[in-house]
């Protein structure tokens, strides 16, 4: 393919990226808006607090299937079979960085966007599916023992580009991964606040929404 065609995967890559599954599972769903209760963040975790586990699953699911097609999609249009020799491709970077882009600050959604946790895991695997599950397995266990996801995504967000150099070297690729850490880490930056404030809500403990209230946000006639 020629290389001003292949420079249009970036901003293909942009718009997938800004397909917001917590909006628009949401909307299939009849739930309300995810930034309209608790964190206001268009992602698993705040559907989550709907009650409706299904909905939650679903926009992790989609919000790392964006990811991880977005780079499968680009590496095999620019010609690697094997999945491994476009590592350096700057287009690949290009790839990488615009879809997190596009699901952090979202053309379809008004540029309100998720923090990218599920996102970048897409990504990673999108890559090699040993460093996906190197990086996604640091989430689990930080998760595990620390009992905070926000540190969980911080760990495996610093952990990841750590992981491509072990695995490939330092690569074009190396920096993408980075720019996506660095991006990860500021959209967690109320929570890193939280954390050193010892305010930060623990996985299974209930966070306030906006409203004030512990109950889940009402979701009677939904499925």
């Amino acid at each position: 393919m020629d290389f001003t065609l292949d420079l249009l995967l970036i901003p293909a890559a942009y718009l997938i990226g800004s397909i917001s599954f917590a909006v628009v599972v949401s909307k299939c769903m009849n739930l309300p808006s995810p930034h309209s209760y608790g964190s206001g963040n268009p992602g698993a975790t705040n559907v989550l607090r709907t009650g409706n586990k299904k909905a939650a699953v679903l926009t992790l699911i989609g919000d790392a299937l964006k990811g991880f097609l977005a780079v499968i999609v680009a590496r095999a249009i620019l010609g690697d079979q094997s999945l491994t020799a476009t590592l350096g491709s700057w287009v690949l970077c290009g790839v990488v960085v615009a879809v997190f882009l596009g699901h952090v600050f979202p053309l379809f959604h008004g540029f309100k966007g998720g923090k990218g946790v599920a996102t970048a895991c897409g990504i990673l695997f999108g890559i090699n599916w040993i460093l996906g599950a190197a990086t996604l397995g640091t989430w689990i266990i930080v998760a595990m023992f620390m009992r905070y996801s926000s540190l969980a995504a911080l760990a495996a967000a610093v952990f990841g580009p750590i992981y491509f150099v072990f695995l490939f070297g330092f690569q074009p690729m190396s920096i993408a991964l980075l720019v996506v850490c660095l991006l990860l880490i500021w959209r967690h930056r109320s929570n890193i606040k939280n954390l050193m404030n010892g305010a930060e809500s623990r996985i299974g403990s209930k966070k306030k929404a906006k409203s004030g209230s512990d109950k889940p946000v009402n979701t009677q006639g939904q499925s």
